[in-house]
This record gives C-alpha cells, structure tokens and sequence, in this order.
C-alpha cells in the first residue's frame, strides 16, 4: 500500500520539483498540496508541467489540512518550518526542505538566520561520511523528522569529506567558488533575477563568509572528522535555471601523493548509487545532472600548490533539494533508497 503525502508549498520551484518526483514514485502517493497566497487555485495553474497532478486544488497550509497524512514534505520559506513542525503529530514523517532544522548550534543559527531556532532534526544527506568509519544512512533508518542539506552545502559537502575523513586534506583551509543556477533563490520576484539583469552576466554575492550556508558546510565536515575546519565560501549567481558547479580546494596533508587521494575518493564512493568519481582528468558540468539525483565529481592535485581540487556538480532542485528529500524518505520508510530517483540527467 502506498504511502499519503502532503506537499507543503507546492506552487514553488522545490514544491513543484518534489511533485515531479513524486508523481513516477510507486509507494508514495501525492493526496494534498498546499500554498499560501495561491491557496485556491488548481495546480495545473501554477506548475503547467505537472499534468498528471493538475487537477489537485491548493489548500491553505496548516497542520489541519497536513495532519492525517504518512509523509509531510515541507518546501517553505526558511523560518516558516519550525513552528509548523511542531504541531505535526509525531507519528507523521516530516522532511524539511528549508532551513529550519538543518544547524544543531543554536548560536549559528542566531548568528546567520535569526529568530527562534527550532531545534536540530536527523540530517537528511545519506552519503555525509562520519568520523570513525560509519553513514549518516544509518541514522535515517526509522526516522520521523528530517532536515533536508542546503544544496550548496551538499555540493561542497560530497566534495571534500572523503579526504577529510582520511586525513589526506587538512581542514582549516579549504575554499570553495560555486557557479549557481538562479532557481536556487525560489520563485519570488526578485528585480536581480530578471532576465534582462542576469542574462550574458555572473555575480557574486554573500561573499566574506555571509552565506546561510557556511556553518551548515562547517557542522558537515567537522562530522567527518574534520579539526578547526574553515571555509571561504562564494557562490556566483550565473545565467541558468538550475544546477551548482563547485570548485572545492583543500591543502594536501603532509606525506599523502596523488595516488593516495584518487584512492580516497574512489574507496568512499564505489557503491554510493547517486554519487560518481569521474575518470582521472574528467570534470563534470552542471548540466550532466539536470533532472538526476546524482552527484558528479571531478578530482586532481595541484602539486605546485599543494592542494587538491574537487569539482563537484549537482541539480540543485534534485540532489540539491527535492531528490535528497525523497531519497531520505525512502531510507526512513524502509524503501530502498533509490526507489523513485532518476540517476541519468536530461540532455540537452
């Protein structure tokens, strides 16, 4: 039998990419949508491509009309999750795709996002390598409140922990520059989104260690085993829709080669099914992901520099997002975890 879901701002980018994704699952079954100022309106109205779906009607987004429902998928303004969470019955499976629950310091989250912090839920980034060998998989198993990652953090996250968690990097140096798809900063008019404004231009913004992101990357890798772990942080808004590519560098730790960083790499991800090491001298492009729940990722060592490079590409809206949420879910439910989830992108 199937599994009823409510999707929580269904008019949005997430909302819409986590129907998409939903509507090919066969154990999970889409029962209500919910929106706040488009409540009323039919789905078709506000996600065109959604055909099998468009007859549903918006609901007002409560926990009355989520309540009564085995899944809660939550793709709201960050800050809009807590409170809403809270009033959800325990048994219900919720998975956050905002913010709200993703930090478990409480004074980073007062520092980068303000207001009441909600708590920390179980971290939704199956792969994330934890110190002394074990998965944040296994943490998943049985879970009823999920914090789905940031999906520039996943990118920079799936990057670099490998070699954290084997000490062929060091952590307190690394940097990380992302060229970012515009769907990442959600469906609201924004005058900088304007096509006339970003078409033919890149820009850079939060940058100086501003972004909501960076105590999410630091709480990852620091997981991983990572000491005194910082991070310089820029992302770059660039004239696409969707997708991330990071370029991620670390400083080599004293005494490892070449060969002993492509083993790493290779080692931690040989039987991961949504994240492929490229041959030596491959790169990824972002576009190699649109549509996949997959996570490439290109590695090289600078000798000259001492550093080693990970470029690391994903959909945003997928592995970035609405795709790390099923697949958290599939874990949570006992489904195997790919249940649902394209690993082959759309071209071109």
């Amino acid at each position: 039998m199937s599994a009823t879901v409510a999707v929580a701002g269904a008019s949005g980018y997430a909302g819409g990419e986590l129907l998409r994704l939903l509507a090919a699952h066969p154990d999970l079954e889409v029962r209500t949508v919910t929106a706040h100022q488009n409540a009323g309106q039919p789905l078709g109205a506000l996600q065109p491509h959604l055909h099998s779906l468009a007859h549903l009607e918006l609901q007002p987004t409560s926990p009355e009309t989520l309540a009564g429902h085995d899944v809660v998928l939550l793709a709201l303004p960050h800050g809009a999750s807590g409170a809403l969470g809270a009033e959800l019955p325990g048994e219900v499976l919720v998975a956050d795709c905002g913010a709200d629950h993703r930090l478990t310091d409480a004074a980073a989250w007062e520092q980068y996002y303000g207001g009441a912090y909600a708590g920390a839920w179980t971290y939704g980034l199956p792969e994330l390598m934890l110190a002394g060998g074990s998965m944040q998989r296994a943490a998943l198993a049985g879970a009823r409140r999920i914090a789905v990652p940031g999906c520039n953090v996943t990118a920079v996250t799936l990057g670099l922990a490998p070699g954290i968690r084997a000490g062929v990097i060091e952590a307190d140096d690394l940097v990380a520059v992302l060229a970012v798809g515009t769907s990442g900063a959600g469906r609201s008019l924004k005058p900088h989104l304007l096509a006339s404004e970003i078409t033919g231009s890149a820009a850079a913004y939060q940058v100086g260690g501003a972004h909501r992101h960076v105590p999410e990357i630091v709480q990852n890798l620091t997981a991983a085993g990572g000491r005194d772990v910082t991070v310089s942080f820029t992302p770059v808004l660039v004239p696409m829709a969707r997708g991330i590519l990071a370029t991620s560098t670390a400083r080599l730790a004293a005494g490892a080669s070449t060969a002993d960083v492509r083993a790493v790499w290779e080692g931690a991800y040989a039987d991961e099914p949504f994240v492929r090491l490229l041959p030596e001298g491959v790169f990824p492009r972002s576009g190699d992901t649109t549509g996949a729940n997959t996570v490439l990722v290109g590695l090289a060592v600078d000798e000259r520099a001492g550093r080693v490079v990970a470029v690391s590409a994903i959909d945003n809206l997928v592995k970035g997002t609405a795709g790390a949420a099923i697949q958290s879910v599939n874990l949570a439910l006992g489904l195997p975890e790919t249940t649902g989830l394209a690993v082959d992108g759309v071209a071109p």
